[in-house]
């Protein structure tokens, strides 16, 4: 029986570190881009509630897919159990990463 992927997101956005959980992640038919469907969350029935989590909820309640720059991404993970949400802040050793600048036009074309 073949079980379905799970993959950890870590990625920038205004200043802080993302960290979710999805089952489908690909390559956006935008121009380097990543796209991201069907974001996990926990179960709502947990008795202890993670304050980042419910942010990261409420903010991609009702999205289908979002897409992320791929400049902005950390890395990607294909992880055997689903984990928790949760933003990590941009201060100390996360500040240290920049983004890897990217061209405005893909290679080939004229700006």
């Amino acid at each position: 029986m073949k079980t379905r992927s799970i993959y950890r997101i870590r990625f920038h956005n205004q200043g802080d570190v993302y960290e979710l959980y999805a089952r489908k992640v690909s390559q956006s038919a935008l121009y380097a881009f990543v796209e991201v469907e069907d974001i996990l969350f926990g179960e709502r029935s947990r008795v202890v509630v993670d304050p980042t989590e419910e942010r990261l909820k409420t903010e991609f309640a009702g999205v289908k897919r979002v897409s992320i720059p791929v400049g902005s991404v950390v890395r990607i993970d294909e992880v055997e159990k689903e984990g928790v949400a949760k933003i990590l802040p941009g201060d100390g050793e996360t500040a240290k990463v920049k983004l890897f600048p990217l061209p405005a036009t893909p290679p080939g074309r004229k700006p």
